[in-house]
């Protein structure tokens, strides 16, 4: 937690790409299937959202404590570095190294955002195929952009219509292969 909380730049979104390498590859602490889940969980709650994981990750590990201790580890050093370089930014607000170097910044967190959601996406065309994807794909563009829906209520609509599709999904097949019948036994033993 007190590397994502040094290296995690630009507010929450941009830093799970971060969170997502240290709790699924590095430590495996979670699969990539349940670290969705919980980031799709955690962005329906309010507030901060890598705060939320970090909380998670913690308590998931250590309980409470865990908790509380992963907070800390991940606020506490952007908060004294928001400190040193606040002031340092604001004393050298008009040098052009400074502009620059912020400006550089923002590339790399739109390509790790961008690899973050096509992996997410491929995933979700795999589990619902390509036609279902690209209609959710389009349906949340929708709602989100056009419509201009919160984000977390679109999320606990996706959610909740996971839970229905694959209710749904087993249902059927379930029914295009239904249990073999226990097999009766006749009086004399034979069946």
């Amino acid at each position: 937690m007190v590397r994502t909380g040094i290296l995690g730049y630009g507010g929450g979104p941009s830093v799970m790409p971060l969170f997502r390498y240290e709790a699924v590859t590095r430590y495996r602490w979670l699969s990539d299937d349940e670290f969705g889940e919980i980031l799709a969980l955690g962005n329906a709650l309010p507030g901060p959202i890598a705060t939320k994981m970090a909380a998670y990750l913690g308590y998931r590990g250590k309980g409470v404590l865990g908790a509380i201790l992963a907070v800390i580890a991940h606020i506490l050093p952007s908060c004294l570095a928001m400190i040193v370089l606040l002031s340092a930014v604001s004393y050298l607000s008009h040098s052009k190294i400074i502009q620059g170097m912020i400006a550089a910044v923002v590339p790399v967190i739109a390509v790790m955002l961008g690899v973050m959601a096509y992996e997410f996406g491929e995933k979700a065309v795999k589990g619902l195929g390509i036609k279902v994807g690209i209609g959710l794909f389009i349906v949340a563009f929708i709602l989100l952009q056009l419509l201009s829906v919160h984000a977390a209520i679109v999320i606990a609509l996706f959610l909740a219509y996971g839970a229905v599709h694959f209710k749904f999904v087993q249902w059927l097949k379930d029914r295009r292969n239904p249990p073999n019948p226990p097999v009766k036994k006749t009086e004399g033993g034979e069946s």
